[in-house]
């Protein structure tokens, strides 16, 4: 995601639309959780902890698997 300094997701739950401002975590599948700003209010709210398996893109739909799972590509175990 070169170029990119951040992006917004939202929390499946809430609907509040949090913005994510380390994109490194999000994308790694080892990091369960990624630090943003909450979009709730009219003032900007400090930078708190939200897991991944919490969010989702604005449209709804749900984050990569690459993502969220380090064994994505692994064999399924019979």
């Amino acid at each position: 995601m070169k170029g990119v300094s951040s992006m917004f997701l939202k929390e499946k739950d809430s609907e509040v639309l949090i913005k994510i401002m380390d994109l490194d975590p999000l994308i790694n599948p080892l990091s369960p959780v990624v630090v943003g700003r909450s979009q709730a209010g009219e003032e900007e709210q400090d930078p708190e902890e939200f897991l991944k398996a919490d969010l989702c893109f604005p449209s709804n739909e749900g984050l990569p698997r690459c993502w969220l799972d380090a064994e994505y590509q692994s064999p399924q175990s019979p």
